[in-house]
């Protein structure tokens, strides 16, 4: 596998670090592979800009930032004006649409996935990140369904594993059904 790079982008408090620490666990722990994980992140503790960057590869990494992401996930408007409405040609850019407004003349159309909204019909607005994990899962192949599924499992707080492998199993199955590029092709 060549050389594969994500970001997440929000703001703290949305659980950006916890999705790419879980996508990371995922490649290296349950797909046997290598991962470098990063973040950044403002002077506020919540509230404020937030980024974790995951590379992924079958051999060792030898640089570990992110310099080309094939997927963004976005989860804040100054997030897509930063790292969304940019993006490199081919990237598959996915947001939360209650969260962010897309530019109409992007092309394609970033995928968009009501995590928020499905995590608070859930009850719970704190699993929204897994929601959207479970969505990654569904439309892209950077880690296996599984090897996600197992990470998200491993991640999350003692006695929160059902109800967070639910909000995983949701956004997959949104994912499943509503996972196409703007342009009509798969995400």
């Amino acid at each position: 596998m060549a050389r594969r790079e994500i970001r997440i982008a929000g703001f703290g408090g949305q659980g950006v670090v916890l999705c790419g620490a879980i996508i990371g666990k995922a490649a290296s722990i349950y797909d046997k592979g290598f991962a470098t994980f990063t973040q950044s992140y403002g002077p506020e503790a919540r509230g404020g800009s937030c980024t974790a960057e995951v590379v992924i590869s079958r051999e060792p990494i030898d640089y570990p930032y992110v310099t080309s992401p094939e997927v963004v996930v976005i989860l804040a408007q100054e997030a897509y004006s930063k790292y969304g409405l940019n993006a490199p040609e081919g990237t598959l850019v996915i947001i939360d649409p209650d969260l962010v407004t897309p530019d109409p003349s992007q092309h394609p159309a970033p995928l968009s996935v009501p995590a928020t909204r499905m995590a608070r019909e859930l009850g719970r607005v704190v699993v929204a990140n897994i929601v959207m994990l479970g969505f990654l899962a569904a439309v892209s192949d950077l880690v296996s369904y599984e090897a996600l599924r197992d990470s998200v499992l491993a991640s999350v707080p003692e006695g929160t594993g059902d109800f967070n492998l639910k909000a995983f199993d949701l956004g997959h199955s949104y994912g499943l059904e509503h996972g196409r590029r703007g342009d009509g092709t798969a995400g």
